[in-house]
């Protein structure tokens, strides 16, 4: 059985084991990538709190030089593709990856699948995480063209600080 797999296998195993405890929070972590990526990726998703009103602790691993290149944003996106949830990254983070920050309240419900994807300032998107509160997230590559609209929606970057 091939690495990636086992580690699959063990993620949906925990997954499983904390939905029979009942726990409120439920996260998954994405597989490590095999190689550099040239653009951000969401690596996990905790979430906390209640329907309508959910927090979210998103870790991203980003290409990060400083203010020339780095990771501006993570947000959420509905199924068809709405923007429902953005948190701004004021600066860089190029000597701590990958790095985790907390956002919220994502007025969505337990079952409620959606796209956590974290955003470079210089354009694009990269590896995302597909799930619900209820049920946890995992690794995906959102379709071409997906939820492209968004971009262009605030809240945006006023700025990088460094």
């Amino acid at each position: 059985m091939a690495a990636k797999e086992r580690q699959d296998r063990y993620a949906a195993a925990r997954m499983e084991e904390s939905a029979q405890k009942g726990e409120a929070a439920r996260a998954l972590v994405a597989p490590a990538a095999t190689q550099a990526e040239a653009l951000p990726a969401v690596l996990a998703v905790r979430v906390t709190g209640g329907p309508g009103a959910y927090e979210f602790q998103v870790t991203v691993r980003s290409p990060d030089t400083g203010c020339d290149r780095y990771a501006d944003w993570w947000e959420v996106v509905s199924e068809d593709g709405r923007l429902l949830y953005r948190h701004v990254l004021a600066h860089s983070h190029v000597d701590e990856q990958p790095f985790t920050r907390s956002g919220g309240p994502v007025p969505i419900g337990a079952d409620t699948v959606v796209w956590v994807r974290a955003h470079l300032n210089t354009g694009g998107y990269g590896r995302a995480l597909r799930g619900s509160p209820a049920r946890g997230f995992a690794a995906v590559v959102p379709p071409a063209g997906f939820g492209a609209g968004v971009e262009t929606e605030g809240p945006k970057p006023s700025g990088c600080d460094f």
